[in-house]
């Protein structure tokens, strides 16, 4: 990646609540409607990604969202919280990597690495001993990312898309300082 592409992170705020609707759509979508009924991808999008969502998920002190940007403008993000852990998840203070999305035409280009180290470095920064995500069970793009920087299934639990119940695979990895890096 050139100088004038290597993006840059950034800890979003209250005034990203309409990029981050934007962004969260448009790479959502462009990862799993495809693979899913448009009445249910159009329900997940409107309850999901709204502006007032998240906004509402922006102002909570539980949640981070960190922001890839190349040249002033938006091509991935993570959205990273605290709270309920599903009992398949044991590391010490765990913290979910709830999103981790770049647009499709900025797939392969490191921005998902890049966004990766950043989520590590928070959650480390923060005093978090793991952290775990759910990924749906036909991403296997994506289990193959999560291998790559270490996480392990450890469990499975079901993600509401509309009106289709779908199975999520339970990852986790420590955050232990000297295994943040990829693997």
């Amino acid at each position: 990646m050139s100088a004038e592409t290597k993006p840059l992170v950034r800890q979003a705020t209250v005034a990203d609540a309409c990029l981050l609707a934007k962004l969260g759509e448009q790479t959502f979508s462009e990862a799993f409607a495809d693979q899913n009924d448009p009445a249910d991808m159009g329900a997940y999008l409107a309850e999901a990604f709204g502006p007032e969502q998240q906004a509402s998920e922006l102002a909570d002190p539980h949640v981070v969202f960190l922001i890839a940007e190349v040249n002033g403008d938006a091509r991935g993000y993570v959205k990273l919280q605290v709270g309920e852990t599903p009992d398949c998840v044991a590391g010490s203070k765990p913290m979910e990597l709830a999103r981790i999305y770049v647009l499709r035409a900025w797939l392969g280009k490191g921005i998902g690495d890049i966004l990766m180290e950043s989520a590590i470095a928070r959650a480390i920064a923060d005093g978090h001993g793991s952290m775990w995500l759910g990924v749906w069970q036909s991403n296997e793009r994506a289990q193959r990312f999560y291998q790559k920087w270490g996480f392990e299934i450890v469990g499975t639990h079901f993600f509401q898309l509309g009106s289709d119940r779908q199975t999520d695979y339970l990852m986790e990895r420590s955050l232990d300082a000297a295994t943040s890096q990829v693997s």
